[in-house]
């Protein structure tokens, strides 16, 4: 089978990466001019395969609702999962719910609960990372997957290299979290010193809705709502 498979040339290569370009550049139009008018917002990561009937589903609902009540608006990745609960939470609180889906082989389809003119598909990553780095004003990051460490990290190092500014990452679940953290503090910072002291006081680590309020507030307490870069 991979004998019969013609293989690209360079110059069709290059000729494919060029029309990309146009595709590419489309979808930041699409969507600056559609994150630019949400206003602030947070967003709510984990795991797509989170059943309704989870602690963790259940915990993140109750998150979104109470960052709505506060006024904020919730962005989640726009598929099943922790990003549904997410979305219902604030939806059912009345408040600005978006979805930044992204076009996947499996797991991934639109929830229900998402406001109807602020769903945007996205067929690169890089482009919707992006829009949640950008758009943003704290990740709250639930148990999950792959993608849902990709995010966090994602986040961790442009803040901590400075490409954009400060704000908060929650991790929600200590019994999920804890494992995590204390290699990157034993194993990452102690034993190998390939990061900073105070880079870990970037990272939050909770277990209820209240103190994930407490840590968006007292930030904004001191620093301005707006876009990171």
């Amino acid at each position: 089978m991979r004998n019969e498979q013609t293989p690209k040339n360079w110059n069709q290569v290059k000729t494919n990466d060029s029309w990309a370009i146009f595709k590419i550049m489309g979808e930041f139009v699409n969507g600056y001019e559609k994150m630019s008018r949400i206003g602030p917002c947070v967003s709510i990561f984990g795991s797509a395969r989170t059943k309704p009937d989870h602690k963790y589903y259940k915990l993140a609902e109750s998150i979104a609702k109470r960052i709505t009540e506060s006024g904020y608006g919730v962005i989640t990745g726009g598929g099943p999962g922790i990003m549904e609960a997410g979305n219902k939470g604030a939806h059912l609180a009345g408040g600005t719910s978006v979805g930044l889906n992204i076009t996947l082989p499996f797991e991934q389809h639109d929830n229900p609960y998402i406001d109807s003119d602020k769903s945007i598909d996205f067929d690169y990553f890089f482009v919707r990372k992006v829009m949640f780095v950008k758009y943003s004003q704290g990740f709250v990051v639930m148990p999950g997957g792959m993608g849902t460490l990709d995010e966090f990290f994602e986040a961790f190092t442009l803040i901590q290299t400075h490409k954009i500014d400060k704000f908060p990452i929650i991790l929600v679940g200590t019994s999920f979290w804890t494992g995590l953290m204390d290699w990157i503090k034993n194993t990452v910072l102690e034993q190998n010193n390939n990061i900073s002291p105070g880079d870990l006081d970037l990272i939050h680590i909770v277990d209820t809705e209240d103190e994930v309020l407490e840590i968006l507030n007292s930030f904004y307490d001191e620093y301005n709502l707006s876009p990171n870069f």
